[in-house]
């Protein structure tokens, strides 16, 4: 009996998580993970909270409990990182982030947190490394994409320099941030755990803004100004690490530092290549097959596998090789250029520039509808939405292209949104 109701709690969690457009498929390592992560009282109350940020007074009467109690709740969930504590709309709200990006990396960023993060590195593994459905789910469910790549502005060259756009350089995010904070990489950590780890740096994931002030305030994370967090980025790109990071051009919450061999967006490059995982940069390699002389250094510094080398053809070298490009994984993130020594590699523009949502509202949008979700963000039974909330998402609905506005109409099956992607004069023609 204890044993059931102890799986109850956790499924009820699990269905609260499952709202997220990219979810958390329900296995017994998830059941596993949360019971780790929360007590048993803390998931049956979690499972109660609303997708969007909510006040104290908002968990206190889902709860049916003191506002000094949820307080205290809240409290103790923000500073193990489960919940993030915003300062929004002139107070302070809550929110429950996803498990990624969000409370599985938390929960290993600081380290001696209380948690056994060993065991959580071996359950993390088999969640994500041995079992395939949540990773496929979280970076393969659908067009766009949770992360993106950034690219290395140092290795553009020539008009391509000129092309790039500021919120396709981490250093601009890094300078353009409120706060910023770093913490240990939660995949790199994981691996260490494992016996695994490679010997790139720990201490460099980066978040950003309201993100980065929640996880400062609770020890999550370290607080840096902007001029260590830009020798922290030229430390990672001189390790040839891969900048990938939240896929929005306004306040990006996180940029993480990614090695091919820990990180779990780069492993879900290679294991799902073919479903595009990851958003790329609006740039991708070129290969001077001329002045290539097939070291090979590009091969083992691309962390998606992209670069390969084959015979270059030479009769008289018949042993010589070259570098061959797949374009159709390269991330255009510029790592194998800074590896070539003899300068036969460049980044050159894509046919068509990488498209890449506003902000983390248009992003999750976009997502809910790809994923089928899109009624979990609208009807939150728990959020007691406001016309202004249902205004905020409609409006975003109302300026995606015609054939996502289809998607999102059949989700909600609604006459009212049927007939407000149908034109403005609806109004005119029912009053």
């Amino acid at each position: 009996m204890a044993h059931a109701t102890l799986k109850t709690s956790y499924q009820r969690l699990s269905d609260r998580l499952n709202r997220f457009p990219q979810g958390a498929p329900p296995t017994e390592l998830l059941f596993r993970i949360l019971e780790t992560l929360f007590t048993r009282e803390e998931a049956a109350l979690v499972a109660l909270l609303p997708i969007r940020p909510f006040s104290v007074a908002v968990a206190a009467k889902i709860w049916q409990r003191p506002a000094a109690e949820a307080q205290a709740i809240l409290e103790g969930l923000a500073s193990r990182g489960m919940l993030l504590d915003l300062e929004l709309q002139g107070g302070q709200l809550f929110v429950l982030p996803p498990p990624m990006a969000g409370f599985f990396e938390f929960s290993m960023m600081r380290v001696g947190n209380g948690y056994d993060q060993k065991l959580l590195a071996e359950l993390f593994h088999q969640y994500l490394n041995v079992e395939e459905d949540f990773v496929k789910q979280l970076f393969a469910g659908g067009e766009t994409q949770l992360g993106r790549v950034f690219v290395d502005e140092t290795a553009l060259a020539g008009d391509n320099a000129l092309r790039v756009l500021d919120y396709e350089k981490a250093s601009e995010v890094i300078r353009g941030a409120a706060h910023m904070g770093v913490g240990t990489c939660y995949c790199r950590h994981k691996m260490a755990h494992l016996g695994r780890a490679c010997a790139a740096p720990m201490d460099i994931c980066m978040t950003f803004n309201g993100t980065a002030r929640s996880l400062i305030r609770h020890g999550v994370a370290r607080a840096v100004e902007a001029r260590e967090g830009l020798d922290l980025l030229d430390a990672a790109r001189g390790q040839g690490l891969v900048q990938f990071g939240e896929n929005v051009r306004d306040q990006v919450a996180f940029i993480c530092n990614c090695c091919g061999c820990c990180c779990e967006a780069m492993l879900a490059a290679k294991r799902f290549a073919v479903l595009n995982p990851i958003a790329t940069t609006s740039f991708m390699a070129r290969v001077e097959t001329g002045s290539c002389n097939g070291c090979g250094k590009c091969v083992r510094a691309c962390p998606v596998e992209a670069m390969g080398l084959v015979s270059a053809g030479d009769p008289h070298q018949p042993r010589r090789m070259k570098a061959r490009l797949d374009a159709g994984l390269c991330l255009g993130c510029g790592v194998c250029v800074r590896a070539c020594p003899g300068g036969s590699l460049a980044l050159e523009a894509r046919p068509a520039r990488v498209l890449t949502p506003v902000n983390t509202a248009h992003r999750t949008v976009l997502m809910a509808i790809e994923r089928g979700k899109l009624q979990n963000l609208i009807f939150d039974n728990q959020a007691h939405w406001n016309h202004r909330a249902m205004a905020a998402i409609l409006g975003v609905i109302l300026k995606l292209p015609p054939l996502k506005q289809i998607l999102a109409s059949r989700q909600m099956k609604s006459r009212y949104l049927d007939r407000l992607l149908g034109g403005r004069d609806f109004v005119h023609r029912d009053s």
